[in-house]
């Protein structure tokens, strides 16, 4: 937990900021229609999260709108939003957060070339350096799972342990992305239907051709560990 009540409290005050400010980019890059996707992030120094509000318009969410849940998915009464129910995903989105203590943020959207793969229930497969870079190797698949329990989370968890992706194609459902921070997360989710499109289009005139596994090792560990400015983060 953070020292002090004060420090909590702006701990989660810029937590709120940057949810609220994350999901326009989930719009800008056009990866949501509606009111359908959310980002949160876990609060640092505390065990709690944000995640935007069930059904409310992209237009109409601010830094206060936001909801403060515990690590079990519930909201914390009294907190700025409670009044709201929280994403009809929270359960996943906690189940991750308490499995995955390493995991600061997790986004879900249902951008289109993602869910196309999903729909198939097929692994998108590593066949440009963008998806080593990025991913580390082809993009797995998770998992039927019903929205309601944790099970979306606990196959969020199951696929992506040990796994250097940080994207999944739930089965018949769509993507969800984790990440160090929220803005990692909500990058691998912009990253993920990217590739997910060219592999698409792709595969239109023929099979891509695989990139060697030593080839997708050596690209990895060049784009995490090398790439971009030092002083930077470089996802």
């Amino acid at each position: 937990m953070t020292d002090s009540p004060a420090a909590r409290d702006a701990a989660i005050d810029a937590t709120r900021r940057e949810v609220a400010r994350l999901h326009g980019e989930l719009v800008r890059y056009g990866l949501v229609v509606w009111t359908a996707g959310n980002v949160s992030a876990r609060v640092p120094g505390a065990d709690l999260f944000v995640i935007k509000p069930s059904g409310v318009s992209y237009d109409d969410l601010t830094p206060e709108s936001m909801i403060l849940c515990d690590l079990d998915g519930n909201a914390i009464p009294g907190a700025p939003g409670s009044e709201r129910a929280p994403s009809s995903d929270t359960s996943a989105h906690a189940y991750v957060y308490r499995h995955m203590p390493e995991v600061g943020g997790v986004v879900h959207t249902h951008s289109t070339y993602a869910v196309a793969w999903a729909a198939r229930g097929e692994e998108i497969p590593c066949v440009i350096t963008a998806m080593a870079d990025e991913f580390g190797g082809p993009v797995p698949v998770g998992p039927f799972a019903i929205i309601g329990d944790d099970s979306i989370g606990r196959g969020i968890v199951d696929t992506l342990r040990g796994h250097r992706s940080r994207a999944v194609l739930m089965r018949s459902h769509g993507p969800f992305t984790i990440g160090a921070t929220a803005r990692d997360a909500v990058k691998a989710a912009v990253m993920l239907e990217d590739v997910a499109r060219t592999v698409h289009i792709a595969r239109e005139g023929g099979e891509p051709a695989p990139i060697p596994p030593d080839a997708i090792d050596r690209l990895y560990d060049r784009y995490q560990n090398v790439y971009g400015q030092s002083t930077d983060d470089r996802r």
